[in-house]
């Protein structure tokens, strides 16, 4: 078959890390693959291996998502949106995938809805007609009117042939984050979570160092800020920034110079599971790639989700995770140098949690649920 997922990041990198996720293992099993990104570039996360068609890159100006950048960080025009749109219906046209997966859409995203409804549309004419598959996450941001869930419902029954919920239906339902109507409910399927390839665990007694991320966004400086000084008071351990973002280099170059001398401040790493597995701690925010390396690395963990404007999705999962052993909630509001060094010390003694049984295999399952709409649809 020939997939084509679109997707576009506007802030952090986590929804095309999982984007690439799914398209490395359809790859895997045999089928051609393209990745469509609207978001900026993330070198940090390419492979070398995965067909990437670079839309004109947008990014939202902080997390104001209604007011779009473009890669000269001025509000972007119409013209750029006509290219994308161009550039979007024509790789549709010329690659005909059997299978199209829109990361997100409709379930957000709706500041791109006029390119969203090109690519729909432009599925829907050719012949055949590909599956049409919506992909989230295990958390949506709530919408905040009845219209935005409407529009998304409307859409669902209009376009798509399921809902592929990347997490596992015993541990977090949509309907906790989404009102789910009886008509979007039956095009649900449940992949358990989209992770990649396991890293083992070292044992606890090996662990050493304090990991502090961000994912793949220009965000939470307050965290690294206080990790600094938390670090001082906690010299018995060695400390590794990781910086992501558009503007990283000057970040890494002003925190280094605040940073005492067991503090190391660098870019983020294509090794961050490797990190994660052999440290004695996590401090980080609790998106859904961050959120999966901490459970099957096993580190122990101090989330602080992000929360600014009114998000809720990352303090969800991390309420949810912070029932296990060695896993901590630190809210931004009590965020301080003493609190964060209190939750540290306390997952680092706390009892190691047993690794979670076979949820993780979301992404082969993504893949064997659209071969089956694909071979039921066509016989």
């Amino acid at each position: 078959m020939r997939v084509m997922i679109l997707v576009t990041h506007l802030l952090g990198t986590g929804h095309l890390a999982r984007a690439l996720t799914l398209a490395r293992a359809f790859s895997d099993a045999g089928h051609t693959t393209r990745l469509v990104s609207g978001g900026m570039p993330a070198p940090h996360l390419d492979d070398g291996v995965t067909d990437v068609l670079q839309l004109p890159p947008l990014r939202s100006d902080g997390t104001n998502f209604t007011r779009l950048l473009g890669r000269d960080g001025q509000v972007a025009g119409e013209r750029t949106f006509r290219d994308r749109i161009h550039a979007l219906t024509e790789a549709l046209k010329g690659f005909h995938p059997d299978i199209l997966i829109t990361e997100l859409f409709p379930f957000g995203r709706r500041v791109l809805k006029d390119e969203f409804f090109a690519a729909l549309e432009t599925a829907q004419a050719l012949n055949p007609r590909p599956v049409i598959l919506s992909s989230v996450r295990d958390i949506l941001a709530p919408p905040s009117k009845a219209a935005k869930a409407q529009m998304a419902e409307d859409l669902i029954g209009a376009y798509y042939d399921a809902v592929l919920v990347h997490a596992d239906a015993t541990v977090t339902t949509l309907d906790e984050s989404w009102p789910v109507t009886p008509a979007i409910a039956g095009k649900l399927r449940y992949t358990g979570y989209v992770a990649r390839q396991n890293t083992a665990r070292s044992p606890s007694a090996q662990r050493s160092g304090i990991v502090v991320s961000t994912g793949g966004g220009a965000v939470a400086d307050n965290l690294f800020e206080t990790a600094v000084d938390c670090a001082r008071g906690m010299a018995e351990h060695s400390w590794h920034l990781l910086v992501a973002g558009q503007k990283a280099p000057a970040r890494i170059a002003q925190l280094t110079r605040r940073a005492g001398r067991n503090v190391t401040v660098g870019p983020a790493s294509k090794n961050f599971r490797g990190l994660l597995s052999g440290a004695a701690a996590s401090v980080s925010l609790c998106g859904y790639n961050t959120a999966l390396d901490v459970l099957q690395t096993g580190v122990p963990a101090v989330f602080v989700p992000f929360d600014a404007d009114g998000e809720t999705e990352q303090t969800l999962r991390a309420q949810g995770l912070s029932r296990q052993s060695n896993i901590d909630l630190l809210r931004n509001r009590d965020l301080s140098a003493q609190a964060l060094g209190d939750a540290i010390r306390n997952v680092i003694s706390a009892a190691e949690r047993p690794l979670p049984g076979d949820i993780f295999d979301g992404a082969a399952e993504t893949v064997r649920i659209a071969e089956t709409i694909r071979r039921y649809r066509d016989a």
